[in-house]
């Protein structure tokens, strides 16, 4: 179904976007169209208006061992499997990658700031979370911090 993507810090790096210059979302809906979809001003706050979730939150998904597919919460795109999932320690739900290398795409909240980067659904521009440099070095080396209301998750 979806094969493991292996992606580097320098990769993300020459492919991160300032925020003035991302390319347009396949999804466009207006804020009020994402309060009506989205349904609670929590989620509608982190996904269309970069917030951050509080770390290890009721309902959070950090501790989830599921096996399956977390897709986006505003567009069901695939982003991340429960393969490529791990503990952290954060209180965030981590991966030390995506589902497939598009996705995501990649931001920079500062452009003179390489060390993280903000991660959107490459569909419809969602805000998901950061990615940071701090992962498992036996995979990626890469931490996919992601805030767990801008997910859906489906069983296998």
């Amino acid at each position: 179904m979806y094969s493991n993507t292996h992606i580097e810090m320098e990769t993300i790096r020459s492919k991160a976007y300032n925020q003035d210059d991302l390319p347009k979302a396949e999804l466009i809906k207006t804020d009020q169209e994402w309060k009506e979809q989205l349904k609670d001003e929590e989620t509608f706050s982190v996904c269309r208006k970069s917030d951050t979730e509080c770390a290890f939150c009721d309902g959070s998904l950090h501790d989830h061992k599921e096996k399956g597919i977390y897709n986006c919460i505003c567009c069901d795109q695939p982003l991340f499997s429960s393969d490529n999932k791990f503990n952290s320690g954060t209180g965030w739900p981590s991966y030390f990658s995506p589902i497939k290398e598009d996705a995501v795409i990649y931001a920079r909240e500062d452009p003179s700031e390489d060390s993280y980067f903000e991660i959107k659904c490459s569909k419809c521009h969602s805000h998901l979370g950061h990615v940071f440099d701090d992962g498992p070095r036996n995979e990626t080396g890469l931490r996919y911090c992601i805030n767990s209301v801008c997910l859906k998750f489906e069983k296998d």
